[in-house]
């Protein structure tokens, strides 16, 4: 039955299955219309796309005469469908051939999309690949976006990513129709992108020492151990990546996270911190406190100087170069997580307060923010920041990524300002996705199912200023492109189906079972990915005569978890989980081993007796 075969992600609005298929052959040609020449670029996409697995030439040709059976079809419809907007299209597959329409480009774009996931899993390689016959069932697809803005945030800054790198993560990304490339480009680890009127930013900005272990634990580099880990963009790299994502309609945002989070800047050019001294990138090693009070307490200064006249000037040129390098409507400044305690004790600024008659430190933020977005709109482009430039209150036009939650985006959506939603609960995937005992250590969990119960649109606001939503990885603990692919996926499904989706098509089973079959595609693709979904969250507490016991809870339904406190490793013979379980006294080790209809899938999980401890409360 064709519904069978049909598991796209994201869940388009209407999809309705026929009899029959469509099966690519060696003479499959892929054909537009003579006179939309603009849709030949996504033809020639989809014709390198199939014909590297396939081994077929699938030649793109124009004119009515390639609409013929058995082809492919691509075309702008002769007039709009308002319904479709400009992403939406139309797809029919079926024995005649397949026919995508759109009212424009970025529609096709999304329906070859949408086409290549009805193809065989094999599809996704990028090397030959023989006997699979190349069938798609037959179906009928409308579909169009929920949100405009369906972002990703790759945070280059902490580890650098190279060029090639980056474009495979868009790659990867637009398989799902997300359309924004979040570039996170400065921090405290490292400045990633050439400024050519403030050429230290890359000699000294974009370098540091290479620690390999927990961020945040390692130990303060020796003042002999070489600068060398790091690199940066330089405007050509930047102006290739800019096109290569345009091709493939996505926007590239780019961030200069300002006024805190500026250690590389700030070594580069020390007199733009209002605490005069020795600068280095940081490598890793800890530098600031982070309370649970949320107010951030810096070990040494490593935010600009809201009150010296040379930080705006040298935000000038970098904005100037940004602007020049980035189409996009919108550059980030970043705004969060200013340590102020070093703002505390600057006569500078000080001075600045009675100067503006600014009341408090808030105060002094908004008045960087103010700046800042006066250069930013100097140079045509809109701000967007953190939702800390709320503080002290909003400039005029400014618009908000909500990250703590989302109240800030509501407060800002509520005065009219343009919102992101990007909080850290549901869509933080740098955070743990299963297990602590299984994942890199990060101080947060955010398990796949909780990321597909995001909603970007809250209740009581305005659709209208909510642009849409985005998830974020944050790269400390990220050290390359496998582990990024990793982090991403399969949570990046959840989350890209949240933003293209209609609300009343959320069906986590459903999602589940879809997600299932992307997995092989994946692998085909070289893709890494996360298998933590059929992995337990492993809970103890004190309880019982051996003061401990254990709960597993399951993220999906239909596993059997089998158990063991032997140190051996169990199967599907070993005792099944059912309810809490006491641990033997002397046990060293809890094992768990996860089943589905008698064949093991995920992970062995190994967790020991003194971090169950620990996770009930032992000290």
């Amino acid at each position: 039955m064709a519904s069978a075969q049909i598991h796209i992600i994201p869940q388009p609005v209407e999809v309705k299955p026929a009899s029959g298929s469509f099966t690519l052959l060696p003479g499959t040609v892929i054909g537009y219309p003579a006179a939309q020449g603009d849709v030949k670029k996504v033809a020639d996409y989809l014709s390198a796309l199939l014909s590297a697995p396939t081994g077929y030439a699938l030649p793109v040709r124009p004119g009515s005469a390639a609409r013929s059976a058995g082809n492919i079809y691509l075309e702008l419809q002769a007039s709009s469908e308002p319904a479709l907007g400009k992403e939406g299209y139309r797809l029919q597959s079926g024995p005649n051939g397949v026919l995508i329409q759109a009212n424009e480009v970025a529609g096709l774009f999304y329906g070859v999309q949408t086409f290549r996931q009805l193809l065989p899993a094999q599809i996704e390689s990028r090397q030959l690949v023989k006997d699979v016959r190349w069938t798609a069932p037959a179906v009928s697809v409308m579909d169009h976006p929920r949100f405009g803005w369906r972002g990703l945030m790759l945070d280059v800054s902490r580890h650098f990513f190279t060029k090639e790198e980056v474009k495979r993560y868009i790659d990867d990304m637009v398989k799902f129709k997300y359309n924004v490339l979040h570039f996170h480009l400065t921090d405290d680890q490292g400045w990633r992108l050439e400024i050519k009127s403030l050429p230290k930013l890359t000699e000294v900005g974009a370098w540091n020492v290479k620690k390999v272990g927990r961020f945040n634990y390692f130990s303060k580099p020796e003042l002999n151990e070489p600068r060398d880990y790091g690199g940066f963009y330089t405007h050509e790299d930047i102006r290739e990546l800019v096109q290569y994502a345009k091709d493939r309609h996505v926007e590239i945002l780019p961030e200069i996270d300002v006024p805190g989070h500026s250690l590389a800047a700030i070594a580069s050019y020390p007199e733009l911190t209002s605490t005069p001294g020795t600068y280095q990138v940081n490598s890793g090693e800890k530098f600031m406190e982070w309370p649970p009070s949320g107010h951030f307490y810096g070990l040494i200064d490593n935010a600009l100087n809201p009150a010296s006249e040379k930080v705006y000037t040298f935000l000038d040129k970098v904005f100037t170069e940004v602007a020049q390098l980035f189409p996009f409507a919108y550059i980030h400044m970043g705004g969060d997580e200013t340590a102020r305690n070093f703002w505390e004790k600057s006569a500078d600024i000080k001075a600045l307060m009675a100067r503006e008659k600014l009341k408090n430190l808030d105060e002094v933020q908004a008045y960087f923010v103010g700046r800042v977005n006066q250069i930013i709109n100097a140079k045509g482009k809109k701000m967007i920041g953190w939702d800390e430039i709320l503080q002290g209150g909003l400039v005029p036009g400014a618009a908000v990524m909500s990250w703590r939650g989302m109240e800030g985006g509501i407060t800002a959506a509520k005065k009219g300002h343009e919102v992101v939603m990007s909080p850290t609960t549901h869509v933080y995937i740098d955070y743990m996705q299963g297990d602590a005992s299984m994942e890199p250590p990060v101080y947060a969990s955010l398990r796949m199912k909780k990321a597909y119960s995001f909603e970007p649109l809250p209740e009581g606001v305005d659709p209208k200023f909510i642009k849409g939503g985005q998830a974020n990885l944050w790269t400390e603990q990220v050290y390359n492109l496998r582990q990024a692919q990793y982090m991403t996926w399969p949570r990046g499904l959840a989350v890209a189906e949240a933003v293209w989706s209609p609300a009343s098509a959320r069906n986590w089973t459903d999602f589940v079972r879809r997600v299932e079959h992307q997995f092989p595609r994946f692998d085909h693709a070289q893709t890494k990915i996360a298998p933590s979904m059929y992995e337990p969250d492993v809970k103890a507490f004190k309880s019982g005569t051996n003061g401990l016991a254990i709960e597993m809870i399951p993220e999906i339904d239909g596993l059997d978890l089998h158990y063991s406190f032997d140190n051996s490793y169990p199967d599907a013979f070993y005792p099944k989980y059912g309810s809490k379980v006491e641990v033997p006294k002397d046990a060293d080790n809890l094992r768990v081993a996860t089943y589905r209809n008698g064949k093991q899938v995920g992970r062995f999980m190994t967790i020991p007796i003194t971090e169950l401890r620990r996770r009930a409360g032992y000290k």
